[in-house]
């Protein structure tokens, strides 16, 4: 009598659940939320003491106490309402710095969790696209707290007056030009040189981005007026004096354009030092 041996039957292992581009990229982008509301004793001290701080100082104690700018009620109302779109900008540009510059210096250098985040399935350039969209959403709510701050602050009355096309357009423009250039500045400095990052290149440009006067006013120092045409937060600045003031500014023929060339500027930047710094 033969025996036939048989085969040994092996289970069928469950096959992993396929996840899409789609769904992992939000499920970082939950992540970075996730990490964000539980750490709003750090982000709303950081978001709301910059604004609150230059709009008091200069639409509130100034005019009060009558020196410099705003010496008369009608000057200091100008000023102050001047002053609303270029301390916009300026939250905006250090929001987009704070929140993806600075995280991903630590998570390149000491933490180390940008391994852990390389390894979702998404392509490297993703992973740095979704950083700039995270950076870009905190920049809008932090641009969203200077509205509150400007109305009640002021000495003198704020005379806003909404181009809602144009800040539609440009304000989230402005927000993804400032993560953009986060996301390349995280790549560029490491923990040691960020004092640098801030002395060098984050004050000067803040400075010089005509936050406190209009890109016009220039004209009496023409060199000065056309060297400023290198920093991007002079087309923030103007752009938003656009959309909210009838303030003169720059034209936003020029405005836009060069802020989308910034814009792409940075970001394949980032992207580029993004894909060296993780698979050096």
């Amino acid at each position: 009598m033969t025996t036939v041996a048989t085969a040994p039957t092996t289970a069928a292992l469950p096959e992993a659940p396929s996840v899409s581009v789609g769904g992992a990229f939000l499920a970082l982008l939950a992540r970075d939320f996730y990490v964000l509301r539980h750490n709003l004793k750090e982000f709303i001290p950081r978001t709301v003491l910059q604004p609150l701080l230059l709009v008091f100082v200069f639409t509130y104690v100034f005019p009060k106490i009558g020196q410099g700018i705003g010496g008369s009620a009608g000057g200091s109302s100008a000023f102050s309402t001047m002053l609303v779109a270029g301390v916009l900008a300026s939250v905006i540009l250090f929001q987009g710095i704070q929140s993806v510059a600075l995280p991903l210096v630590s998570e390149f250098g000491y933490t180390r969790e940008i391994e852990d985040r390389v390894l979702a399935p998404l392509p490297v350039e993703l992973v740095a696209v979704e950083k700039v969209v995270a950076g870009a959403l905190q920049c809008v709510i932090a641009a969203l707290i200077v509205f509150p701050i400007a109305y009640f602050v002021p000495a003198e009355p704020v005379h806003i007056t909404y181009h809602w096309w144009v800040l539609l357009t440009l304000g989230p423009l402005a927000c993804v030009a400032a993560a953009s250039l986060g996301l390349m500045f995280g790549t560029m400095f490491d923990p040691r040189t960020v004092p640098l990052l801030f002395g060098i290149i984050v004050v000067p440009l803040t400075f010089l981005g005509c936050i406190y006067f209009p890109w016009k006013s220039l004209e009496a120092i023409r060199w000065l007026q056309i060297a400023v045409l290198a920093n991007p937060l002079v087309y923030m600045s103007e752009g938003l004096r656009a959309a909210l003031t009838p303030v003169p500014h720059m034209s936003l023929l020029a405005i836009f354009p060069v802020l989308l060339a910034f814009t792409a500027f940075f970001l394949w930047r980032g992207i580029e030092g993004f894909k060296h710094r993780v698979l050096a």
